[in-house]
């Protein structure tokens, strides 16, 4: 069994190669510009896990892998344009440095090589694999949309949000194990287990990532905190706080969001300290964690096996940036 930072050298190294052709250069520099900037590679190196808890690393994994990884950067490059985001990664949105048509097109060759990869495996996992591959492209969609649909809405319930970040983050780490696993030649039951795994780690991670914005160390975090605050983003932390506040407290909090002034992200940390909102996220964030442990122990194979995903679930949650 390999760790996650062993596959995913070897995973960047089959990576790093040209996915397009070279003409029109005017839409295939900017993919491949974007590719080039990194990125964490947790995705596609999930899915080769997957594939190892099972059976040997196969080469259906590794192109399964790829697909992924060129999937989650088209979702970067659109998401990118409805943010208005001009940076990624330290490095120029493509839509900010070519121009939102060809940030556009870009995406959706990527989406179209994608396919590509996923056409080269063996004809005996192929019809499994496209089907949750569809199912989960979909879903990533529709929490995107949910995503700007709640930027309009004056009131967004705590379930709500919970199904939109599910579909908007979660299911791709679940989906990502699960197509390994299915080429690992796992049954539906172990197959079940370890999608929940993937999910219930990406709801952790995510109220993770949401308390890191409001109250990590700017010093390990790597920014500074309070961004959400700032674009009034509903986050797991705001919603809880609107639920438990004082009256009072929510009128404060109403009229942060509405006039902005030069204090908010000192007078909403305020309210959330006084509303006990680290505590609560921390505990959550366990909860969801104790689920996704739970599932991997379900899991039928061997306890030695599952070792490098434990490690992954640990790195990923104790992260600090």
């Amino acid at each position: 069994m390999h760790s996650f930072e062993e596959l995913a050298k070897r995973f960047t190294a089959r990576f790093n190669v040209p996915h397009f052709p070279g003409h029109p250069a005017s839409l295939y520099e900017p993919g491949n510009y974007f590719l080039n900037i990194g990125g964490k590679r947790i995705r596609p190196v999930m899915c080769v896990m997957g594939n190892e808890l099972f059976g040997d690393i196969s080469e259906d994994a590794w192109q399964v892998a790829i697909a992924i990884e060129l999937f989650h950067n088209f979702t970067l490059v659109h998401d990118d344009i409805m943010d208005a985001a001009t940076l990624r990664r330290g490095m120029e949105t493509v839509h900010t440095k070519y121009g939102n048509s060809v940030a556009l097109l870009s995406g959706d060759v990527m989406m179209i090589k994608a396919y590509d990869y996923i056409n080269k495996i063996s004809l005996e996992h192929l019809r499994a694999v496209l089907d949750l591959f569809n199912k989960t492209s979909r879903e990533v969609c529709e929490g995107q949309q949910l995503d700007m649909d709640f930027e309009q809405q004056a009131a967004v319930s705590f379930d709500e949000y919970l199904h939109m970040i599910t579909l908007k983050t979660s299911v791709l780490l679940g989906a990502s194990l699960k197509l390994g696993a299915i080429i690992g030649g796992a049954g539906e039951a172990n197959c079940n287990h370890i999608y929940n795994f993937g999910l219930n780690l990406g709801l952790a991670f995510q109220i993770q990532d949401d308390y890191l914005d409001a109250f990590g160390d700017p010093a390990k975090f790597g920014k500074d905190v309070g961004g959400d605050i700032r674009q009034n983003k509903k986050t797991f932390l705001l919603l809880h706080a609107l639920e438990v506040a004082t009256t009072a407290q929510k009128v404060t909090i109403n009229a942060l969001i509405a006039t902005n002034p030069t204090d908010k992200v000192a007078q909403m940390l305020d309210i959330f300290k006084e509303c006990n909102v680290a505590a609560w996220a921390n505990q959550l964030k366990e909860q969801y964690l104790a689920k996704a442990y739970t599932h991997l122990d379900e899991i039928a194979v061997t306890a030695t096996r599952k070792k490098a995903l434990t490690e992954l679930a640990a790195f990923l949650i104790k992260r600090e940036h």
